[in-house]
């Protein structure tokens, strides 16, 4: 199975007023390992960050005045994140970015179409009830290192949120015998059959052959002749 973690910096925290995404951050897992894969780009809004956005990222506007526009990225994300399940947190804020940006070129798509989402928000909201879901929250919860998280980033957040989604869904995957660990799994289904003894096969006597026989005619006289067992008349 093929996931994409993905995670967005915006100029604010609002796409119907104009907003736009600055940062996009995504990290390849295979078979619910990392591959080493990611996507990342920082982009020219084409227009300012609001103060507190800026004070959560750390990125300026004289620092995207020379990155591409989306519009020079989306074929590249699109065909990145094709036929994935995205992980993202609070998925709709950064599905609804990218639909929006999306919806500025003649592509005519919407993220939803291209592939499947799993928000680990509400993930965690109905695994870990009544508590504090964000990222942050989560890292300590399970453990995870994340004192390098200064600064909010597209890239290190994705990074994070794929540990956090993998460290709340652990067990989830040890059944499978995809390409992924396929020998060790071939080898474990091997040894299970080697150890396993041999089964016994029981014949059935005389007299429970004629017990057999005597209860389908039984049947079969119930039924009207409906009775569909060989040797039932």
């Amino acid at each position: 199975m093929r996931q994409v973690v993905l995670d967005t910096e915006t100029t604010g925290l609002e796409v119907n007023k104009g907003h736009r995404v600055v940062e996009i951050g995504c990290v390849e897992l295979i078979e619910r390992r990392p591959t080493g894969r990611e996507f990342h780009r920082y982009l020219n809004p084409e227009r300012a960050i609001d103060e507190g956005a800026r004070a959560v990222s750390g990125i300026s506007d004289e620092f995207l005045l020379d990155k591409p526009l989306f519009a020079e990225v989306a074929v590249e994300l699109l065909s990145f994140i094709e036929g994935a399940e995205l992980i993202m947190h609070n998925a709709a804020f950064d599905v609804g970015f990218l639909d929006a940006e999306l919806a500025r070129l003649d592509l005519r798509v919407r993220v939803a179409e291209r592939a499947t989402v799993l928000d680990t928000l509400a993930l965690a909201r109905e695994k870990y009830p009544g508590q504090k879901n964000s990222l942050d929250a989560l890292c300590k919860r399970l453990n995870i290192d994340n004192s390098h998280r200064e600064l909010h980033g597209a890239l290190l957040d994705a990074q994070l949120l794929a540990d956090v989604y993998l460290a709340m869904t652990a067990g989830q995957g040890d059944l499978g015998l995809g390409a992924v660990g396929g020998d060790s799994a071939q080898r474990r289904v091997r040894t299970a059959q080697s150890v396993r003894p041999a089964l016994r096969v029981r014949h059935a006597d005389a007299a429970e052959v004629a017990a057999h026989h005597l209860r389908l005619q039984t049947i079969a006289a119930a039924s009207h002749g409906k009775c569909h067992w060989p040797d039932a008349s």
